[in-house]
């Protein structure tokens, strides 16, 4: 017994350890965001719906059938159905039916309305399709926020390390009488200062992961990310040019299609609307039969199935219906219809503009990121040489502290504009991937 006890709190302890170590890779965000997202979800069920939209329309070539039943209860004067005689009695009676009724021809209302519910299950699917891709940018533009804060956070740190040990150098040379206090003093102003930018950088990457963890819908507590592998921007991009790009975005892009869908909805439905202009034919068919019972003499006047016998009966119909003067309400239906048409053309123009207009300012954009990031790379080795050099300056007492620190200052400020300009790159980069129809995740 002691010994699974033993087992089972070793086991609890490495699911434990194991649940503080796992770092999420940004496939298993992406994937756990679209598995479990309420939006998704949503959008899931609208589908559904549409589904038995299509279930329904299909039923309206089917035959109805429907069955029926009534009772009626009689005190007094009646005749005696055997004698025919007039007595003083008490019955009851009942009928029983059934009625079918099938709709021949309605102008193809029936055959259209089929056939907009079936557009209806591929637009939903778009929209879910779209909405999927939208999650998924959100969380890989949250993902990387999280690893541009830990970069962040790496080099205040970094800077931290340098500033304690400034201090040591300017304590050291200020008992030893080689500098004055106020350069102690500056030291310590100066690491209190990093350490303040720790701290801000420490809740800046907290903000982050509560970002990404509540996009994901999960608990951020021990929730952790992996570092993924970014090439070295460049200004030759992976599209020779914007059109390029949106050529190929009108041919897979969810928004694209849904439109273009609108437009073939809004000609089915100004088909319906004309379907009122034409006549429409039904038929029908019924049976029913009844039966009595003398409730003073309790037994029924004939043998039960006798009279279901004797009084069965049944019919055949039909119903024509000529449409001739309804008040114009069907001709301004279906203009209605019509306008919405080219509501729907226009919808589909406008898509395609606002679809452009993005791919071009995610090209170029991450033209820009990409000469931004050449731009910082050179500042960057630059304020290393200058570091250095100052570093060496300010050891040898050729230096003050303060030029010491405006110097180590820009340095910062290299490195954190090399950091932004770098995810700048790879989020934009990973937008034209996406409206491309590439995979964006890796």
């Amino acid at each position: 017994m002691r010994t699974k006890i033993v087992t089972i709190i070793a086991f609890v302890f490495f699911i434990s350890t194991y649940a503080q170590d796992k770092k999420w890779t940004l496939q298993e965000c992406v994937d756990y965001a679209l598995e479990h997202n309420i939006s998704i979800k949503q959008s899931e069920l609208r589908v559904a719906i549409s589904e038995e939209n299509v279930v329904s329309t299909k039923g309206n070539f089917l035959p109805d059938l429907n069955a029926s039943t009534s009772g009626r209860l009689s005190f007094g004067s009646g005749f005696d159905p055997v004698s025919n005689d007039r007595v003083s009695t008490s019955t009851y009676g009942g009928s029983l039916g059934l009625s079918s009724g099938l709709m021949v021809f309605n102008g193809y209302k029936n055959l259209n309305s089929y056939k907009q519910a079936q557009l209806g299950v591929e637009s939903s699917k778009l929209d879910l399709e779209k909405i999927q891709d939208d999650i998924s940018l959100f969380v890989v533009n949250s993902y990387l926020n999280v690893l541009f804060a830990k970069e962040n956070l790496t080099v205040a740190k970094v800077q931290y390390e340098i500033s304690e040990k400034q201090i040591e150098r300017a304590k050291t040379e200020f008992e030893a009488g080689s500098k004055p206090k106020g350069d102690l003093l500056n030291a310590q102003s100066k690491a209190a200062t990093d350490e303040q930018a720790i701290v801000l950088n420490e809740n800046t990457l907290n903000l982050a992961i509560l970002d990404l963890a509540q996009l994901l819908q999960i608990s951020p507590n021990n929730f952790d990310v992996e570092a993924i592998d970014i090439d070295t921007p460049s200004e030759a991009m992976l599209y020779k040019s914007p059109n390029d790009v949106f050529e190929k975005a009108l041919t897979n892009r969810p928004e694209i299609k849904n439109a273009e869908l609108d437009i073939e909805s809004a000609n089915y439905s100004i088909e319906i609307a004309k379907a009122a202009f034409l006549p429409s034919l039904s038929v029908s068919a019924n049976a029913s039969s009844g039966y009595g019972y003398d409730l003073k003499n309790n037994q029924f006047h004939k043998p039960f199935f006798t009279q279901m016998d004797d009084n069965f009966g049944y019919g055949l119909g039909f119903n024509l219906n000529i449409p001739i003067f309804n008040r114009h309400q069907t001709k301004s239906n279906v203009n209605r219809q019509k306008i919405n048409y080219e509501i729907s053309k226009f919808g589909l123009e406008n898509k395609k503009l606002e679809l452009e207009q993005k791919i071009q300012k995610a090209f170029y954009d991450a033209k820009a990121a990409a000469k931004t990031y050449e731009s910082a790379q050179k500042s960057l080795i630059a304020q290393n040489e200058a570091f250095k050099n100052a570093q060496e300056s300010y050891n040898f007492g050729a230096m003050t502290l303060f030029d010491f620190d405006e110097v180590r200052n820009r340095l910062v400020n290299a490195q954190g504009a090399i950091i932004r300009a770098k995810y700048d790159y790879v989020f934009k980069t990973k937008v034209l991937k996406f409206y491309f129809g590439e995979a964006f995740v890796n």
